[in-house]
Formats: structure tokens, C-alpha cells, sequence
């Protein structure tokens, strides 16, 4: 007697609706011409974990299927394109559909699939991230934000008042919050900070060359610069050293 086994229908679990696909980053040129077939030059394959093997991907609007090695007869090949940064392609074309969210190498590379939930979140996170800046810029006293903003707009913030000072250091967290929050984390900008006040009241001299600090009074130098490095930078650094810890300590009292 031959045993019945059942046979066990794919589910097709494909949502039929109008999607929308959108270019990533800042630029929307006006229109935005995607790869829909395979060439030599611009390879379009999409590798098959069942038979193992890339398979040739190909557009074309009287066929079924995206897959080349299933279309049948002459195939109407056509071009897809971005207009303004943007496409939208109706539900009726799900071969389109199918090929831009599942299939096409260049999804999350050079465009993306417009998802609502995954939008609502990626808002949500960045209104969160500004918030959280925001705040510790509020609480921040008026020599980090000096210190934070001296990195962003170099050395105009000496003429700036206190009052000025509180109202940029909000504007920048608000408009790079995640810059902001980098800096603020960041110990060496306070003593980078100090280093750059120091050479513009004339208590340290950076040689022409950039490649030495000294003391302006008389020419003592205090270290060299290593190779490549920014002078501050470096100098924020050796300023954490045995010997530059007691040259920190001494601008700090002249600072005050």
C-alpha cells in the first residue's frame, strides 16, 4: 500500500501594495537612472542559497519573473528611474516591486525601501539624541561650552559674550547633536582649549613651522610637536604628562 504524503503549498506571503523607494544621502538629482540588467561592466546578480549559484537579473515588463534564466521569449527590457531622489511603484507592478526590495544589490547601498515604522523610529531616535544634547548643553558651564565651541568656530569665540556663548553652544548641539555630544564627552577639549588661550594671550608661542611650543616670555621650549599631529591636539595630550602637567597648572593661574 503506497503511504499518501501531502503536498505542502508555498504561501505567498507577499504584501500587495504601492511602495515607494528613495535614494540615500543628500543629494536628489533630477533623475537617477538603476541598473535593471546584467552586463559585463555592470554586473546584476542575486546569489541563490538554494541551487547555489548567482543568478542574472533582468527587467523587463512582459515577464513574470526578474530572474532571466526563468523569463520566456522576447523580453521588453525598461529602465528604472529615480526622479527628484525618489520612485514610486504601484502594487499592479510587483516584478518591479520584488526586484528593488528583495533582489537588487543596490538596496541599502544606493537607495532604500520607504518603511513608515522604521521612519517613525529613526525620528523618534534622532528627536531623542537633539533632546539629550540640548540638555547636557543647558547644564554645561560657560568654559566647556567656550572650550566645545572653540573647535567649531576657532578663535571667534574670545569676542564672544557668556550670554552669546550659552545661545551657540544650544544652537550646535540642537544642529549636530551627536558632534556636540562627542566633543562634550572628549577630556582632552577642555585642555586643548587652554592651549589655544594660552597662545593668544601670549603666554605660549607655536613656532612657524608648527612643530614646537615655547614659553612666549623666553623662548624656552617645551616640546615638539610629533609628526602629522594637530598642535593642539598634541599639546592637550602633553599636557596630561608629568612635565606638562605642571605647565598646565602654571597657564591655569595666569588664566584666571
Amino acid at each position: 500500500m503506497e503511504e499518501y504524503v501531502e503536498e505542502k503549498t508555498q504561501v505567498d506571503t507577499w504584501e500587495y501594495k504601492d511602495r515607494n523607494y528613495y535614494l540615500k544621502g543628500s543629494k536628489e538629482p533630477i533623475t537617477f537612472k538603476l541598473g535593471s540588467r546584467h552586463t559585463t561592466r555592470h554586473p546584476l546578480l542575486w546569489f541563490d542559497d538554494e541551487k547555489g549559484y548567482n543568478r542574472e537579473l533582468r527587467y523587463a515588463t512582459n515577464q513574470q519573473s526578474v530572474f532571466a534564466d526563468e523569463q520566456k521569449g522576447p523580453a521588453t527590457l525598461a529602465h528604472i528611474i529615480f526622479e527628484n531622489g525618489s520612485l514610486t511603484v504601484p502594487k499592479e507592478n510587483v516584478q518591479l516591486q520584488k526586484l528593488l526590495s528583495l533582489y537588487h544589490p543596490a538596496k541599502g547601498q544606493i537607495y532604500e525601501e520607504f518603511d513608515a515604522v522604521v521612519q517613525a523610529k529613526d525620528q523618534y531616535d534622532s528627536i531623542e539624541l537633539e533632546l539629550g544634547a540640548l540638555n547636557i548643553a543647558y547644564e554645561m558651564d560657560v568654559e566647556q561650552a567656550e572650550a566645545i565651541l572653540r573647535v567649531e568656530l576657532g578663535s571667534n569665540v574670545s569676542n564672544m559674550s557668556s550670554k552669546e556663548i550659552k545661545r551657540d553652544i544650544l544652537m550646535f548641539a540642537k544642529k549636530k547633536p551627536k558632534a556636540f555630544l562627542e566633543l562634550a564627552e572628549d577630556e582632552n577639549v577642555e585642555l586643548r582649549n587652554y592651549g589655544i588661550k594660552a597662545c593668544e594671550l601670549n603666554i605660549l608661542k607655536l613656532s612657524q613651522d608648527q612643530r614646537t611650543f615655547q614659553w612666549a616670555s623666553n623662548g624656552r621650549k617645551l616640546f615638539t610637536i610629533p609628526f602629522d599631529e594637530n598642535p593642539y591636539s598634541a599639546l592637550a595630550a602633553w599636557f596630561k604628562t608629568d612635565e606638562g602637567v605642571d605647565v598646565y597648572k602654571a597657564i591655569e593661574k595666569k588664566l584666571k
